[in-house]
Formats: structure tokens, C-alpha cells, sequence
């Protein structure tokens, strides 16, 4: 049996943030609102002695030959040993027989590319069509990728920033002015962000949290993207009862892991309640936005169906332009 092996160096050379990669995700995502893909829960491991958490993905999608399994670690004191926080790998199998294909030596790049596509991909659906300020709670990895991710989507003209650093806040406003050619303001509280913007995308790990509803205000959009584990919540319990419409991955991993899981457990929403999944949106089973004034809330876990969608996609790219070594397993 042959192996092959892909590099973060080939893999970034493969695949970037750009609207194929948003389309990707996005058929992903209607996929798996339409019956499409077999996605079991996430499997989590938290060594709490070490600051660190391991989710496994994995989802398979009908038609697709192969599918991944992914390994994802985050090890949150890292930073002070010169680490990065996140890494890890995606396997590909085969769907027809299971054996090993590929190994994506990705160390957390084709993920932290999957979730900024995600996030284009909500913004796509129920962000105004004229949104010219944007937001964004955090100025880590996922605040530069978001933010770019969105501007593919929307033709934004003025961003606002907060983190809780005000220097890293600052490193990322200069950055992002050069890189997006808009204007960036460090705000001086996330309370401004939200008011100033017509989108607002949080991206911490904050277990507590960082928006309140008194703050919204008609034609907002946010997208949760932070929230990923039962400690973690961005957003108030009130947002999601005070906003029209509330959308999100998916609903199951919302409600374990998500900001429904918080606002079902402050009790201002019930277990069963309506929400809409952005799969629904993009294989038009459900409308987008309904209205310039809607309030709108995506919260987003992260599927496994969008790491299958982006391996394969990168597994492709790959063999296409000759790259990878290939090795007798």
C-alpha cells in the first residue's frame, strides 16, 4: 500500500483562503443539511494539567471516495515557550475500503483555513449586502484570517478591533490596514465594536462573555466562532433570545458545545428550540438574511464535514501539481 505525505509548506502552496475554498465549505455545509454526510459527535480530550484540549473530526460525504480524520491539539500555554498554540494532522481514508491515503502534515493550517471559509460562508448568507463597518472581538490567528475571508464576501470600508492585549490590538490594526487597504481603529471596548459595525466577529476562547444584548442594534451581524467547548462563550444568553434569527453549523454541537449550549443553560431558551442550520441556508432548504434590519446570530463549532470537504480539496490540488512523497506503507 502507498502512502502519501503532504507538508504544511505543500499544502500551503495547494490550497488558500479564497472563494474556491468558501465554495467548498459552503457545499459542505448543504451536504450535511440534506442528509448527505454521516457526522458523529466530536471526540474531545482535555489534559487540564497542561492547558491543552484534543478534539478528533471526522464526517463522511456521500459520492466523496475518501474521507478525514482529524487530529486537532490546542495547548494554550505554548506561547510561552515559543510555541504555537494550535497544530495538528488530517488523515485521509478511503470511503470504499478504508485503507490509509494521505497523511496532511497541516499542523492546524487547513483548519484555521476550513474556519475562516465557514465564516465567510455565514456572513455570505445573512450579512446586508451594504455593510461598510465590520468588527472583531479578538486580534489572534482567526481575526486576520475572518477578516479576510470577509472581505471576499462583503466590500467592507472601515474595521474596528478590540483584545484584551491593546499591544496585539495594535500590531493587528497596522497589519490589517496594509494587508485589506481599509482603515482599522482599536477600539476601546468590545461594547464600541458592536455599536460602530454592521458585522462583528468574535474569535477568543473567553469563558465568559464578551457581548451583551443591550448592544445590538438593527442590521447587525455576528458570526461566534470562539465558543467550541462547554467552558467557552462569547456571547450573552440574551443575544440569542434578543436576535431574529439564530443559525449555526450545527445544531448538535451548538447545543453541547456552543453558545446554545450556555443560553439552554441559563434557561432563556429551551432544549427544543427552532434554530436554523447554515447548511440549510446554503443548499436552499432556508432563506438568508430576510431583511436589512434583521438581527442576525451564526455561531460556529466546527464539523468535521468541513475538514473532509478541505482535505479533499487539498489532497486534489496536491496531486495535480506533483507534489507530495509518496511512501510504501
Amino acid at each position: 500500500m502507498s502512502l502519501m505525505i503532504l507538508t504544511r509548506a505543500e499544502l500551503e502552496q495547494c490550497v488558500s483562503l479564497n472563494k474556491e475554498a468558501i465554495q467548498q465549505i459552503a457545499e459542505a455545509f448543504a451536504a450535511l443539511a440534506r442528509g448527505e454526510a454521516i457526522m458523529p459527535p466530536v471526540l474531545r480530550l482535555d489534559i487540564v494539567d497542561y492547558h491543552g484540549e484534543v478534539d478528533v473530526k471526522t464526517a463522511y460525504v456521500k459520492g466523496f471516495d475518501s474521507f478525514a480524520i482529524k487530529i486537532s491539539p490546542g495547548f494554550f500555554d505554548n506561547p510561552k515557550l515559543g510555541l504555537p498554540s494550535l497544530s495538528g494532522m488530517m488523515v485521509l481514508l478511503s470511503a470504499k475500503t478504508g485503507q490509509l491515503e494521505a497523511l496532511l502534515l497541516d499542523q492546524g493550517y487547513l483548519t484555521d483555513i476550513r474556519t475562516a471559509a465557514a465564516g465567510a460562508v455565514a456572513a455570505d448568507c445573512l450579512a446586508r449586502r451594504n455593510c461598510r463597518a465590520v468588527g472583531v472581538i479578538g486580534a489572534g490567528a482567526q481575526a486576520r484570517l475572518q477578516l479576510q475571508a470577509l472581505k471576499l464576501v462583503r466590500d467592507y470600508h472601515y474595521l474596528y478591533v478590540w483584545a484584551r492585549n491593546r499591544q496585539q490590538a495594535q500590531a493587528y490594526a497596522a497589519a490589517m490596514e496594509c494587508q485589506l487597504g481599509v482603515p482599522v481603529e482599536v477600539a476601546a471596548d468590545p461594547e464600541t465594536v458592536v455599536r460602530q459595525s454592521d458585522v462583528v466577529v468574535t474569535t477568543t476562547p473567553a469563558k465568559a462573555p464578551l457581548i451583551q444584548a443591550e448592544w445590538l442594534h438593527p442590521g447587525l451581524h455576528i458570526t461566534a466562532m470562539g465558543a467550541d467547548a462547554e467552558s467557552k462563550n462569547e456571547l450573552d444568553p440574551q443575544v440569542l433570545v434578543h436576535a431574529d434569527r439564530f443559525v449555526c453549523d450545527r445544531r448538535a454541537q451548538s447545543l453541547a458545545l456552543g453558545e446554545l449550549h450556555h443560553a439552554v443553560a441559563a434557561g432563556v431558551l429551551a432544549p427544543d428550540v427552532t434554530v436554523t442550520e447554515l447548511g440549510e441556508i446554503t443548499a436552499g432548504i432556508k432563506p438568508g438574511r430576510l431583511s436589512d434590519a434583521e438581527i442576525t446570530v451564526c455561531d460556529l463549532t466546527g464539523t468535521g464535514v468541513q475538514d473532509t470537504a478541505i482535505a479533499l480539496h487539498a489532497y486534489h490540488q496536491a496531486v495535480a501539481r506533483g507534489y507530495g512523497t509518496t511512501v510504501d506503507a
